[in-house]
Parts: structure tokens; sequence; C-alpha cells
């Protein structure tokens, strides 16, 4: 049995709030009247965006930066919110990024960075915030994977893998909290119109010229399925389409395709 989410009490913790789907699920977040725990990097960019839902929803928003690649970064976030007496209630785990190379190409540092956010942070967070969410029977877990996670990646092989684990995750936590009154989604967009794809240095990629989704769009629809309890959501008729695709695809014609799509028209 779900229990409907609180607005008056608990808070939404967004990681990579300060720019694109994680933004727009912070204001969608405040828009309804939830408090929230802004969390990224640039404390820049999350004071204004604070700032934007105190004056246009007349929420309380606090701002903590962390680099959550740093591996003692949860646990200090975990110390910062007890401190500052703030119950979550929802946690979105957003922040993440990819980067286009072969792998043998690219620096191990920059794979393991990648690993330590896209997989190792979201991990800890969630075990942090979530045994306390079980003891009070109410609670979200919104983890924000890929519809790169439903098959091998080649030039993107670490990012690819990373959303892999993170659907994989979600879905058996998702199981696990059956009749808990909390729940646990996967939300895997497509190519989406974010600061991800210069990061990524994926703006030649033919994957990009295929056209990207609105961050609000695909932050509606991973909302909407939080609030409904949904284990995946996959945002937009397309991308529906493609995970469906691949499923009664041959592995080594999936594995062509997306190296095909992951090059630029130059390479």
């Amino acid at each position: 049995m779900l229990v409907a989410m609180s607005a008056a009490t608990g808070f939404t913790l967004v990681t990579g709030a300060s720019t694109g789907i994680g933004r727009e699920l912070a204001v969608i977040a405040a828009s309804k009247g939830r408090p929230l725990v802004l969390v990224a990097r640039s404390e820049e960019r999350l004071s204004e965006l604070s700032r934007s839902l105190r004056e246009s929803h007349g929420v309380r928003a606090d701002v903590i930066s962390l680099d959550l690649g740093d591996p003692e970064a949860p646990a200090a976030l975990l110390r910062e919110t007890k401190r500052r007496e703030i119950e979550i209630e929802v946690l979105v785990n957003n922040a993440g990024f990819g980067s286009l190379g072969r792998f043998h190409e690219t620096p191990i540092e920059r794979q393991l960075e990648m690993l330590r956010l896209n997989v190792l942070a979201l991990t800890h967070l969630t075990h942090l915030y979530l045994p306390p969410m079980v003891s009070r029977r109410r609670g979200r877990i919104l983890n924000v994977a890929s519809t790169a996670g439903l098959q091998p990646g080649p030039s993107m092989a670490v990012y690819y893998a990373s959303k892999a684990y993170v659907l994989s995750f979600t879905e058996a936590i998702a199981e696990e909290l059956r009749g808990t009154g909390v729940t646990s989604t996967a939300l895997l967009p497509g190519p989406t119109r974010t600061e991800f794809q210069s990061r990524a240095n994926m703006a030649g990629s033919r994957l990009m010229r295929l056209g990207m989704a609105d961050p609000r769009s695909v932050a509606e629809a991973g909302y909407r399925g939080m609030e409904a309890g949904k284990a995946v959501v996959i945002p937009g008729i397309a991308n529906k389409s493609l995970s469906l695709l691949v499923r009664v695809s041959p592995r080594w014609a999936v594995r062509r395709v997306v190296s095909w799509l992951n090059r630029s028209n130059d390479g």
C-alpha cells in the first residue's frame, strides 16, 4: 500500500540540482509546496535557484554545496541535514556525468570519477537516507538512470554500464520495499537538452543529432512516475519504442548501432 507524500513536513533532496533535469525536478517539487535541499558543486547556481524557488513558490530551499564524487561527501551531507534538523522524505539521485571516448584511450581517473559519482554516491546516499523512510513507512527514491542503461555503449562503455547499474539497483530495491510505504523509481531519459552533452564532449555525435527532449518534460514524467510508485519510467514514445527494440534485437546488432550513433559524422 502506497502512502501519499506529505507536502508539509518532509524535505525533497535533489542532487545535481543546479542544471538540467535536476533543476526542473526541484522546480516541480517546489511548485507542489515541498521544502527542498539543493545539492551540487556550484554554490552560486544553487543560491540563485534557492532564491527563485522561495520567491516563486514560498518554499524553504536549503543549499548544500558538495562534490559528491568525493567519497566522504555522502556522509558529510547526512551530517549536515541532521544538523539542520531536516527530515528527507524524497531523495532524488540525479547527479552524474558521461564521457565520450574509447575506454582504453580515456584517462582512468576520468572513468573512476564517473563511477564514484554515478554509482557509488547514488548507492551510498540511498543507503543513508532509506532506513529512516522505512521506519516512518513513508518516502520516495527517484534515481535518474538513462536509456543508455538498456544496452552496452561502445565509446561510452563506463557511462552506459553505470546507468545499467542504476536501473538494476533501483528495480531490485523497489521489489524489496513492497509493502513498506516507500518506493524506488528509475527514470530513464533519452538524449535531453542539458549541459550533459558538452561535459561529455558529445556535441558532434550522431546520437545528439537525432533530437533531444526538453528537460522539463522529462522531469515531469519522472516526478509523476515517482508519485505513482512506478519502478521504471521511460519518458517519450521514441524512448519506449527503443526499449522494446533493444529487447528483441540481437546483441551484436545493438552494439554496432550504438557504436555508430556515438561517433561523429566525421568519425
